[in-house]
């Protein structure tokens, strides 16, 4: 072989190589990988016939070469691509198909409102004392049951009282034997047969013997600690055998069929007639609202507060309150039985006016409003809304003009 024979076909196999390896990379004769994906691509993005008549026609084409294996394989992917149930048109409905959009609505009614001047007080007894012994003694009986109700009069406590008892017969006896010598001096006197100053002497022991009596009778009498008042009497710190002084508490009775709520107001309204004005409020524990009157008031202004001290009466004969509650209360200045109250919440602020949203015909509708008095929870309603008006109080922020609502009633 010719030398030049030998370095073109040694020169060739390297070009040979090369074309085979970046041909396909290079297109040279076609890449039937991407065009596989191609097809892929085109069926995917068509309506569902296109998809599928373009995923047949490309499939049938490209697998002339292979055996027609890919072409099943590509008019699969074609015909499942392209056919999707019911297309785009699910997407923006609701859930349940209906397009409405669940909230929570309160039916406007009237209702009572009271406006004043606002405080807080705390609630005293009508009647309060620790139980204590006038002497010193013994305890030798209790009589009385921890947190029950006592009369007055009812015998609380019996202190030891054995030598006062002693002490009262020996006098007692003796006032019945100078009554029966009186008697006779008495008779004498009357015949001249004892004089005047003997007569008046024995008197004289006689009162002194019924004033021992008497102080005996106080003295046994104290020994008995008694309730001062009716009320219901608390926990008792004695028992029998317990040596008790005036300075030991045998028990504390408070009066509470008559609270007084003590409060107090800004000097300001030293001018108002504040006497028989009504007291609104409430406590801890009940959601109840009650009603007091002003019987007293300290115009004596407290320099450190500024303010001025009222108490109201309240009849708590059912019992519900206790002295020493907290009172959130109202001085009540104005009162109205059919105000229109809604929840703060439900207002919404628009530049230099508020809306509501209430539901008319079944969708929601935007309204301004004029609002008044503010509680710790609702707001009063003047104008722009009436009674039996649904309003919306949740849900504000995903509500347009217009936008049909599912609404769940709630008090």
């Amino acid at each position: 072989m010719k030398k030049g024979t030998k370095i073109a076909l040694w020169t060739s196999i390297p070009l040979i190589l090369l074309i085979w390896f970046a041909g396909p990379r290079l297109g040279l004769w076609g890449n039937r990988d991407l065009k596989k994906g191609d097809a892929v691509q085109v069926a995917v993005a068509g309506a569902p016939g296109q998809g599928q008549g373009q995923g047949q026609g490309q499939g049938q084409g490209q697998g002339q070469g292979q055996g027609g294996q890919q072409q099943g394989q590509v008019q699969a992917q074609g015909q499942g691509q392209g056919q999707r149930p019911g297309g785009q048109q699910g997407q923006g409905q609701r859930p349940g198909g209906q397009g409405q959009l669940p909230v929570t609505g309160r039916i406007a009614k009237p209702s009572y409102l009271t406006n004043g001047i606002r405080s807080a007080g705390s609630l005293l007894a009508n009647e309060e004392v620790d139980i204590v012994s006038k002497v010193s003694g013994k305890v030798t009986a209790v009589y009385f049951r921890e947190g029950s109700k006592v009369r007055k009069g009812d015998l609380l406590v019996k202190i030891y009282d054995d030598d006062l008892q002693a002490q009262l017969r020996r006098s007692e006896i003796q006032e019945k034997m100078l009554s029966e010598k009186l008697e006779r001096q008495r008779v004498l006197l009357s015949k001249d047969a004892v004089s005047r100053e003997a007569f008046d002497q024995l008197q004289t022991d006689y009162n002194v013997i019924l004033a021992d009596i008497n102080l005996l009778k106080v003295r046994i009498a104290e020994t008995e600690v008694r309730a001062p008042f009716d009320g219901m009497i608390g926990f008792r710190y004695v028992s029998e055998g317990t040596y008790v002084t005036p300075q030991v508490k045998i028990a504390h009775l408070v009066d509470q069929s008559t609270l007084k709520l003590e409060f107090a107001v800004s000097e300001k309204y030293v001018s108002e007639n504040l006497m028989g004005k009504r007291i609104s409020f409430t406590t801890y524990g009940y959601p109840d609202e009650f009603f007091a009157t002003v019987y007293a008031v300290d115009y004596r202004i407290d320099e450190t507060t500024r303010t001025i001290g009222l108490r109201a009466r309240f009849d708590n004969r059912s019992g519900k309150l206790v002295p020493g509650m907290f009172a959130s209360l109202t001085l009540i200045t104005d009162e109205k039985t059919n105000a229109l109250q809604v929840p703060t919440e439900s207002i919404v602020p628009d530049m230099n006016e508020k809306k509501l949203w209430v539901v008319r015909g079944g969708r929601a509708d935007l309204i301004p409003v004029v609002t008044g008095a503010r509680t710790a929870s609702m707001i009063e309603v003047l104008s722009g809304l009436s009674a039996g008006d649904t309003v919306l109080v949740t849900g504000l922020m995903q509500l347009r003009p217009n936008m049909a609502v599912k609404v769940n009633i709630t008090e």
